[in-house]
């Protein structure tokens, strides 16, 4: 199994993905369900160790732990169902090298030895024609079927497979007369490793357990976990409590704790309409309609408010929406008075940039200009010392002479 940090090593290894990449590529499979991240210990497993001494063979049974996992990342029943069915009708679209050579495309795009669009027509003229005839296939019949057994109590089949939600053991095929069961699996638990033993535990639930209020108390598992069924009404089981081991006293105090929470959340109800209800919320008392949450003024007294009062502040609430479209309205003349006011700026800018560049280009064509006269005066000057230098010179010789 792969941690994170040898996956991202194997992608390196196939020349799949970039730096920049790989931590969003893992991101995503664990946020779709394709692989979990946990640690696994292992399971004991017996072995024979025989030793020759003394010219006398010597036989033991030991034992040794094997298997353990820590942090690794382990794939679902769903990617498994996923992997062999792209496997299956997209072959070339999952393999290494497709996806290696893809990079090298998009590297030879970027330097433009290759035109993008020219890259991609190529590649869906052969990809198309695959999604269309994938759509024909049917979906019952994609994913591992697993038969575990018969059921002891029916004699139907009992099956492990891949469902809407996730992986279910059913009991019953749709050849059978009566209608499939279906039990949803531990998370532990997988569609290759579950046996018949656990998957017939599964159907334990639902069970009733007892009566209270001349009330039958089921207790059953749904979708979102556990959860006691009492008077057409749903009592969730608190995360950690067993469901099997929950007794009728359990299941009594489960209903009367929620009954308590909601009489503290309701402060008012109306004969006058039972779906408006005054409630205590998180952040204070508020109006519930089946439409929408109502915020209570804070110098209102949500205990005395009439049912008058409350339509008042829902009625007037309803006007809301169009105070929001002006919000809108008036952000984006903002947003449009910003980006004029940005074009403007960067005009502005550009015409300082432009003038700039033209007195730069002046300067440097009276410098230019200006050189020649510069190195011609320094030339004067040059000769002007000379012949001041060598005056003296002369009249002193013609002095010499006269004398």
């Amino acid at each position: 199994r792969y941690t994170e940090a040898s996956l991202v090593k194997k992608l390196e290894e196939l020349g799949i993905g970039r730096p920049s990449t790989y931590a969003p590529t893992i991101s995503t499979i664990e946020k779709r369900g394709y692989v979990v991240k946990e640690s696994r210990e292992g399971r004991e497993r017996k072995y024979r160790e025989l030793t020759l001494k003394g010219g006398a063979l010597e036989a033991k049974t030991r034992s040794e732990i094997t298997g353990t996992e820590k942090q690794k990342l382990f794939p679902t029943d769903l990617a498994k169902v996923v992997t062999d069915f792209l496997t299956e009708h997209f072959e070339d679209i999952v393999s290494y090298s497709f996806t290696a050579q893809v990079e090298k495309e998009f590297d030879e795009i970027a330097r433009g030895q290759k035109v993008w669009n020219e890259v991609i027509g190529e590649f869906y003229r052969d990809f198309h024609p695959k999604i269309e005839k994938s759509a024909t296939v049917d979906r019952a019949a994609v994913g591992t079927v697993r038969e575990l057994g018969l059921d002891p109590k029916t004699g139907l089949r009992v099956l492990a497979r891949l469902g809407r939600f996730g992986p279910v053991a059913q009991i019953g095929g749709g050849d059978d007369e009566e209608k499939p069961r279906y039990a949803s699996l531990e998370k532990q638990q997988s569609i290759d490793t579950i046996t018949l033993e656990e998957a017939l535990e599964l159907f334990k639930l639902p069970q009733t357990i007892g009566e209270f209020e001349s009330h039958e108390i089921v207790v059953a598992k749904g979708r979102f976990g556990p959860y006691v069924r009492h008077d057409g009404k749903f009592y969730s089981i608190p995360r950690g409590e067993d469901p099997l081991e929950v007794t009728e006293e359990r299941a009594v105090q489960i209903i009367v704790e929620k009954r308590e929470a909601d009489a503290r959340k309701l402060i008012k109800a109306f004969p006058e309409n039972p779906e408006i209800q005054v409630l205590n919320g998180r952040f204070g008392p508020y109006i519930k309609t089946p439409d929408q949450n109502v915020r209570i003024p804070k110098d209102k007294e949500a205990s005395a408010l009439t049912f008058e009062e409350v339509m008042v502040l829902v009625n007037s609430s309803e006007k809301k929406p169009a105070k929001r479209a002006t919000k809108a309205a008036a952000t984006k003349t903002t947003a449009a008075k910003a980006s004029k006011t940005t074009k403007a700026t960067k005009t502005k800018v550009a015409a300082k940039a432009s003038k700039a560049t033209k007195t730069t280009k002046t300067t440097e064509t009276k410098t230019k200009a200006a050189t020649p006269k510069t190195a011609a005066a320094k030339a004067g000057k040059t000769t002007v010392k000379k012949t001041v230098t060598k005056a003296p010179a002369k009249k002193a010789a013609t002095k010499t002479a006269a004398k």
